[in-house]
């Protein structure tokens, strides 16, 4: 089959971009939402050559293609905008990622990848923050079973970080999703991750070493990068009858031993020869080593080199009693703690604002600083620039002095007791200043470029579902009398012919604008989606004649809540049209909807997805 061609017969039957809501693809079928059935040429469509049959059912116009479908949808979105999703095509995050210089390219990579997981990694962060503190102020006993379950709450998600990263990663990259999840859980799966340190490891014969992958980042990024790639390879040259299972299988069977035997033990030697090199810099120079430890911890985290120092933080430890190079961590991670604190204080935006403070928490109380690097500090640039000024000072001023943790912890606020009793006390506390009050002084005086006031942060992984707030009929939004709506003026989205005198809030939400007329009603999700329900056309001239309502601005409503009351016959009879519009208003950041529903609806069924972008987007 020519994809290419068969993509162009099937869009150009169909009657053209214009002519299509919505498609989808599931196994077998393209499955196109209709505008006009008339422009629909099905003959054409069927004489297209690789299709095989066409239907009509649940409202769309079904193409079947058989095991093609997904590179025939690939192409459909190379040349038109509904977009493609296939593994013949790389993704927009990917294609769109700004050229600039390398490190701006690799932030801007890792940002996009981080974004939908953000709140997961705060939330978690926050609660892992709590219960360290529990712990330390002695309100729970580890040796119970409650802090084994709230454990494992609060740091699964960040110990199996590598499985999150995969869905993000192949969104970013093109490939396909259960395959990368199939690569990170083989990456931390409970056998694999019990041969860490073990020696005389094999496969097939060929030494190797095996390092830990529980919270790494760039491995799993490195590995589906390369998935993207080989999938494009492997589908343009398989069969179509054995790709589907032949191309997963050729992939994790390559690139999980490939991990193993190159990428794991590059990153051990790369570690491993850190570890040494900043070992011997404590030894001849402490202060330097200190600020080498202090000013780049957080970038070996990023790259997952810090575990070369474990053996080394072990060994001294057992040695001496004492780990002289573990005290710079502390200025490290309280640094990129404090940094995101004066983002917290100098921002004006109220979703970044809201981002930063349960950020700032986590780190500096249970030293959690993934939600402060990856959602705050590395996207802005300058704080994490700040934040690692801090480290490089706090931490030569903590070696200088000879401070050195008395026990193997992790580096956060509530485990400094580990620093006391080691080394100049004048110097602790100095350098434990330096740390925290130059980044973050840093940060709130020089400042950053901070997004517009009214951004908000929008992300694939949280597209909104709209129910349908009325009983009625759904037509597609083009069909309804007014061309501001019907061209998308207001936003996207679809309309309701109502058969009933009733609108009921479709999520959970603020009521942002209750028109005194009772007329139309603004909603707003907690993820930020914006959607106006404008019961009729022109409905706003009879200035609240035969509208009750039941709501106000600034309200907060629950799905299926009663936000207002219509006479749908005294209306019609007064001449008005009832075709209501229920759009998404702010389309910078949810420019599409998904699904959308057609023909008869109750309210409270699906009605479409608000699809939002991936990014922090400023609004127009």
């Amino acid at each position: 089959m020519d994809h290419q061609k068969t993509a162009a017969g099937v869009l150009q039957g169909v009657g053209g971009e214009e002519n299509v809501q919505s498609l989808v693809h599931c196994a077998t079928r393209l499955r196109f939402v209709i505008k006009d059935d008339a422009k629909v040429d099905k003959a054409a469509v069927k004489a297209t050559p690789g299709v095989i049959a066409t239907a009509e059912a649940g409202g769309q116009y079904q193409v079947v293609i058989g095991n093609d479908v997904p590179e025939v949808y690939a192409e459909i979105g190379k040349i038109s905008s509904l977009t493609g999703n296939g593994p013949s095509a790389a993704s927009s995050a990917a294609k769109e990622a700004p050229k600039g210089n390398p490190l701006n390219r690799f932030i801007s990579m890792i940002s996009a990848i981080f974004t939908p997981l953000l709140w997961a990694l705060a939330g978690t962060g926050l609660l892992k923050a709590f219960l360290a503190a529990a712990v330390t102020f002695g309100w729970i006993d580890t040796t119970t079973t409650t802090y084994t379950v709230l454990n494992a709450l609060s740091d699964a998600f960040i110990y199996f970080l590598p499985l999150a990263l995969a869905i993000t990663s192949a969104k970013y990259f093109g490939a396909q999703q259960f395959t990368s999840l199939a690569l990170a859980g083989a990456l931390v799966y409970p056998s694999i991750v019990a041969l860490n340190g073990s020696p005389d490891l094999t496969f097939l014969g060929i030494p190797f070493t095996m390092v830990s992958y529980v919270s790494s980042v760039i491995p799993i990024i490195i590995i589906v990068w390369l998935q993207s790639h080989m999938e494009r390879f492997l589908y343009a040259k398989l069969h179509s009858s054995i790709r589907r299972f032949a191309t997963p299988m050729v992939i994790v069977l390559t690139l999980v031993p490939l991990t193993f035997l190159v990428i794991g033990p590059i990153s051990n030697l790369i570690s491993g020869g850190l570890a040494g090199g900043i070992g011997w810099l404590f030894e001849v120079a402490p202060w330097l080593g200190g600020a080498v430890m202090g000013g780049m911890w957080q970038v070996f985290v990023i790259f997952g080199l810090h575990w070369g120092f474990i053996p080394l933080f072990v060994v001294e430890m057992q040695d001496t009693g004492l780990i002289l190079m573990l005290a710079p961590v502390f200025a490290a991670v309280l640094a990129q703690a404090s940094a995101v604190a004066g983002v917290w204080v100098r921002t004006r935006n109220k979703n970044l604002k809201s981002l930063a403070a349960p950020a700032t928490l986590s780190g500096f109380l249970a030293g959690v600083t993934e939600p402060a690097i990856y959602g705050v500090n590395l996207p802005l640039k300058r704080p994490f620039a700040f934040g690692v000024v801090g480290g490089v000072i706090g931490g030569a001023l903590l070696a200088a002095g000879g401070v050195a943790s008395n026990a193997f912890v992790l580096a956060s606020a509530l485990a400094l007791p580990a620093l006391f009793g080691t080394g100049s006390t004048l110097l602790l506390i100095l350098g434990l200043a330096a740390a925290i009050l130059i980044p973050f002084l840093l940060t709130v005086l020089v400042g950053f470029k901070d997004p517009a006031e009214d951004a908000v942060v929008a992300a694939e992984g949280n597209d909104v579902e709209v129910r349908s707030p009325l009983d009625g009929t759904v037509v597609p939004l083009s069909e309804t009398p007014d061309a501001v709506f019907a061209e998308g003026g207001l936003g996207q989205g679809v309309a309701i012919v109502p058969r009933s005198g009733a609108v009921y809030a479709p999520f959970d939400a603020v009521v942002v604008a209750a028109f005194p007329t009772g007329h139309a009603v603004g909603l707003r999700h907690a993820d930020g989606a914006e959607l106006l329900i404008h019961v009729g056309i022109d409905t706003v001239k009879l200035g609240g004649k035969h509208f009750t309502l039941k709501t106000e601005t600034g309200q907060h409503v629950k799905a299926g809540d009663l936000l207002v009351e219509f006479d749908l016959e005294a209306i019609k009879a007064a001449g008005y049209d009832l075709t209501t519009p229920v759009v998404v208003t702010n389309s910078d950041l949810y420019p599409e909807v998904g699904s959308p529903a057609s023909g008869p609806i109750a309210h409270g069924d699906p009605l479409f997805f608000a699809q939002a972008v991936e990014s922090i987007v400023p609004e127009k």
